[in-house]
C-alpha cells in the first residue's frame, strides 16, 4: 500500500494535514497500550503464560479478542474503499469474511480447544507420527503468518506515513521499519496476555470509531439507507451509475475468480493458525463456545457497517478523488473520517486503524514465533527433551526474526490492496491446513501421510499458482507491473489448492493404511467431543 494517503492534500483540497496533531494522538495510543502490555507481562513465566496468556481470559473478554485479531486492515481500509469503488461486488468481501466464522465455530472452535495446548500442529499430530506432521504444520502456519504480515506491514507504513506527512518512498520505508521494531517490543514484553489485552482495547475503538461514523453518515442522509445510496449513485463514475447497487461491477466478467474467491474466504478462516490460537487462552470449552458466539456478533455488527462506510465514502468523497488519492482504495475510510470531522476524527481514525494493525500484526507474530519454538525445536529438533524456560527463550527470538522479515516484504509489497493480499492468506489458510483440520477431527483412517501430503501439497499448490497468476505478472497491480504475461488467469488460487489439498490428504491415507495408532484416533475423538483429558493435558 504505497504512499497510503500521505499527502492527502494533494488529493483532497480541503484535508488540511496537521502532523502535530496526528504525532500526538498517535504517540498517546502507543503510550497507553505500552503500559497495557507491561501491566499484563508481570507474570509470563511458563510456556503458557506466553503462548496461551495462563488460559486467564473468560468468552466475553476472548470475544472482543477474537473480533480485534481478525478486523485487520484489510476489513476496515480495504473494504471499505472496495464498497465505494466497487459496491455490492465490494460488499461480498464483508459477506465472505463472516460466514466464514460459522464454519470456525461449528466445526474447529471447541473440536481444537479440547485436543490441543498451544499450535494447531499439536492437534494435527496427536495421534499421527509427530515428528514429520509437526514439521509441516508449522510450515504451513509460517507461510499463512507470513502472507498476512505483509498486508498488515503494508498497511501500517502507510498509514504512518499520512499521519507525519511523509511522502517519498525511503521515508515510507523508514515507517514500516519503525512500526516492526514496536510490533517486535510489544510480543517480546507482553507475550499472549499483552497482545489479548492491546486487542480487547482495540476492538473497542475501532467498532467504536465505526459506530460513530455509520451514525455520522447516516445523520447526515436523513437516516435513511435510500438516500445514501442514492447520493451514491448521484457521483458514482460507473456505466451506468446504478452499477455500484448491482453484482458483478468488479466480477462480472471473471465469474471464476470470484468463486475461487468466495472458497477461500469462506473455507480460509477456520485454518488460520492465529485465530485458532485464540481459543487456548480460555480456560473451558463452554468458555470457547461463549467467545466464538461474542467474536460473530462484534464481527457481524462491524461488517453491516462497513455498508455504510463503504457507500458513504462513495457519496461523500466520490470514487475519483479516492482512487487519484496516494493511498488508492485504501484510502476511503479516512478520507471519510476527514471529511466528517476534519484533522480530529482522521487522526483518531488513523491511530485506530494503526491500533488495528498492530494488534493483528502482535497476534501474528506470536502464533509464528510459538509454532517454530513449541513445534519444531521443542519437538522436532530436541524432541521434548527442554529446558522450563527453553522453549520461551527461542519463541523471543524467533519473534525478531520474524520481524525482521516482516519489515523487509512490507517495504516489498507497497502499492498492492490490502484486503486483496489477506484474500491470498486465507486461501493458503484454507489449501494447506483446513483439510488436514477436518481430516484429524472427523475420519478415522487419516494417516501420517494424507496429513504431510495434504499440507505441502496444499501450499504448494496455492503459492505455485499464487506466483503464475496476474498478482505478480501483467497487469498494473501486480508485484512486477506490466511485465510478461500470467500464466494462470484467476487472481485468487482457491478454486483449484484447496480440492487439491482434500484430495492430496484422501489419496495419502488409503495408500497407507495400518501403522496408524487406533487408540489415539479413539482417545481424540472422545476428548475432541467432551473434553475429558484436556484440562489435564493443559496444566501437565
Amino acid at each position: 500500500m504505497n504512499d497510503v494517503f500521505a499527502a492527502i492534500d494533494s488529493a483532497v483540497d480541503t484535508v488540511e494535514n496537521n502532523p502535530i496533531l496526528n504525532i500526538s494522538i498517535f504517540g498517546a495510543f502507543v503510550a497507553v497500550t505500552l503500559f497495557i502490555v507491561i501491566r499484563a507481562s508481570r507474570n509470563s513465566r511458563t510456556a503458557a503464560d506466553y503462548y496461551a496468556a495462563g488460559r486467564s481470559f473468560s468468552g466475553p473478554q476472548n470475544g472482543f479478542a477474537i473480533s480485534g485479531d481478525y478486523l485487520s486492515a484489510a476489513s476496515f481500509l480495504g473494504i471499505t474503499g472496495a464498497i465505494a469503488i466497487n459496491g455490492y461486488d465490494g460488499f461480498l468481501y464483508s459477506i465472505g469474511f463472516l460466514v466464514a466464522w460459522l464454519v470456525a465455530l461449528l466445526l474447529v472452535a471447541e473440536l481444537m480447544r479440547n485436543t490441543g495446548k498451544f499450535t494447531m500442529a499439536d492437534v494435527l499430530s496427536f495421534r499421527l507420527k509427530q515428528r514429520p506432521v509437526r514439521m509441516a504444520a508449522a510450515i504451513t502456519t509460517l507461510a499463512v503468518c507470513l502472507f498476512y504480515l505483509l498486508a498488515q506491514m503494508a498497511g501500517a507504513g502507510g498509514l504512518v506515513s499520512l499521519l507525519l506527512g511523509i511522502g517519498d518512498q525511503i521515508g515510507q520505508s523508514v515507517v514500516v521499519a519503525v512500526v516492526g521494531v514496536l510490533m517486535i517490543v510489544y510480543v517480546l514484553v507482553g507475550g499472549m496476555k499483552g497482545t489479548t489485552w492491546v486487542q480487547i482495547v482495540k476492538a473497542f475503538l475501532l467498532i467504536g470509531g465505526a459506530v460513530v461514523m455509520t451514525i455520522w453518515v447516516l445523520a447526515l442522509n436523513g437516516f435513511s439507507l435510500n438516500t445514501l445510496l442514492e447520493n451514491a449513485v448521484a457521483v458514482s463514475t460507473s456505466t451506468p451509475p446504478d452499477a455500484i447497487l448491482n453484482p458483478g461491477l468488479a466480477y462480472g466478467a471473471k465469474p471464476l475468480d470470484f468463486i475461487s474467491l468466495a472458497l477461500a474466504l469462506v473455507l480460509g478462516t477456520a485454518g488460520l493458525p492465529h485465530v485458532l490460537m485464540r481459543f487456548y487462552t480460555v480456560p473451558t470449552a463452554k468458555e470457547a463456545r461463549r467467545s466464538v458466539v461474542w467474536a460473530i456478533w462484534l464481527i457481524g455488527l462491524f461488517y453491516l457497517l462497513t455498508l455504510v462506510l463503504g457507500y458513504g465514502a462513495g457519496a461523500l468523497v466520490g470514487p475519483d478523488v479516492i482512487k487519484s488519492a496516494p493511498g488508492g482504495v485504501n484510502s476511503a475510510a479516512p478520507l471519510l473520517a476527514n471529511a466528517l470531522g476534519g484533522p480530529i476524527l482522521l487522526g483518531f481514525i488513523s491511530a485506530v486503524a494503526f491500533a488495528t494493525i498492530l494488534a493483528v500484526v502482535a497476534g501474528l507474530t506470536i502464533t509464528a514465533a510459538a509454532s517454530f519454538a513449541h513445534d519444531i525445536y521443542a519437538n522436532v529438533i530436541k524432541k521434548g527433551d527442554v529446558p522450563p524456560d527453553g522453549e520461551v527463550k527461542v519463541a523471543r527470538r524467533t519473534v525478531i526474526v520474524i520481524g525482521v522479515l516482516a519489515i523487509i516484504g512490507g517495504i516489498g509489497v507497497q502499492g498492492q490492496n490490502v484486503a486483496f493480499l489477506v484474500a491470498l492468506a486465507f486461501a493458503v489458510a484454507a489449501s494447506a491446513n483446513l483439510p488436514t483440520i477436518l481430516y484429524s477431527l472427523f475420519w478415522r483412517g487419516f494417516t501420517t501421510r494424507g496429513a504431510v501430503w495434504s499440507m505441502y501439497g496444499g501450499l504448494a499448490a496455492a503459492i505455485i499458482l499464487i506466483v503464475l497468476s496476474p498478482v505478480f505478472w501483467g497487469t498494473p497491480t501486480s508485484v512486477f507491473k506490466d511485465t510478461g504475461v500470467a500464466i494462470w488467469p484467476l487472481s485468487n488460487p482457491g478454486i483449484v489448492s484447496i480440492p487439491v489439498g482434500f484430495f492430496l490428504g484422501w489419496l495419502g491415507s488409503i495408500t497407507s493404511r495400518g501403522g496408524e495408532d487406533r487408540e489415539k484416533a479413539a482417545e481424540m475423538e472422545v476428548r475432541s467431543l467432551t473434553g475429558y483429558g484436556a484440562e489435564k493435558a493443559t496444566h501437565h
